[in-house]
C-alpha cells in the first residue's frame, strides 16, 4: 500500500523533530518534508504530491489558517490537520474557515496525532467538542452584540454619527463647528442627544463606544 505522505509545518525545530519521529515510526506514514514557514508550506503542498498537511497555527510569516487557505485554494482535495498549542476560539474558527479536517491542541498524544492523520485521509473531520462549543458560544455572543450595535446605530441621525466620528479625532467643539459649517451650540445640542442615546454621561464615555 502506498504510504500517506505527510507535510509537517512546524517552525520549532525540537517539536518538528518529535513529530517526524512519531510519524515515521508508524506503518503507512511517511514524512515528505518539514516546512518552517507558511510560504514554504504553500510552495511544497502545491508542488509535491502531499497526502496530508500537519499544520501549526502560529508560523513566522503568517497564521497556519492563512497558509491552509492558500493550500486549499490550489489543492482543495488536500486534508489539513492542525496541531498547535493555540487553543483559542479565534484560532479554531479560522482553521475551520480555512477548511481544516482536524484541530488538535498541544495536549494531543502521539496516538491522537497519528489517528487524526489517518482519519483525515479518509475525509473525516475531528474537532474537539469542548473547544468547538466554546467557539460557537463566542460566535453567538458576537452575533448578539453586533445586532445590538446595529440597532443602536439606527437610532442616530446622520448628523449625530458625523459629529461623533469627528469628535473621535480629538477635535474640540469650535473646530467641529467650523469644519461642519454649523454653530458651536448646535454641535453641543447634537452631542447631548448622542450622550443620551448611548446612555453614558460624558463625551469621553461616548468616545469609548466602538462606532465612534
Amino acid at each position: 500500500m502506498t504510504p500517506i505522505r505527510v507535510l509537517v509545518v512546524q517552525d520549532h525545530p525540537m517539536l518538528a523533530s518529535a513529530i517526524v519521529e512519531i510519524l515515521e515510526g508508524e506503518p503507512g506514514l511517511r514524512v515528505l518534508a518539514v516546512a518552517r514557514s507558511g510560504a514554504d508550506a504553500v510552495r511544497l503542498a502545491t508542488q509535491e504530491a502531499v497526502g496530508v498537511v500537519l499544520m501549526d497555527y502560529r508560523l513566522p510569516d503568517m497564521t497556519g489558517a492563512a497558509a491552509a487557505g492558500q493550500i486549499r485554494t490550489a489543492r482543495p482535495e488536500t486534508p489539513i490537520v492542525f496541531h498547535t498549542t493555540d487553543d483559542s476560539e479565534t484560532a479554531l474558527l479560522d482553521a475551520i474557515d480555512a477548511g481544516a479536517s482536524a484541530y488538535l491542541t498541544g495536549s494531543a498524544t502521539a496516538g491522537e496525532i497519528v489517528d487524526a492523520v489517518r482519519r483525515a485521509i479518509l475525509g473525516e473531520v475531528l474537532i474537539p467538542v469542548a473547544l468547538f462549543a466554546r467557539a460557537i458560544v463566542r460566535q453567538r455572543r458576537h452575533a448578539i452584540e453586533q445586532g445590538e450595535r446595529e440597532k443602536l446605530l439606527a437610532e442616530f441621525t446622520p448628523r449625530e454619527l458625523e459629529i461623533l466620528r469627528v469628535l473621535a479625532k480629538g477635535l474640540d467643539t469650535p473646530t467641529i463647528a467650523g469644519r461642519m459649517g454649523i454653530a458651536p451650540h448646535t454641535v453641543e445640542w447634537h452631542l447631548r442627544h448622542v450622550i443620551e442615546k448611548l446612555r453614558v454621561h460624558s463625551k469621553l464615555q461616548a468616545l469609548s463606544q466602538p462606532f465612534a
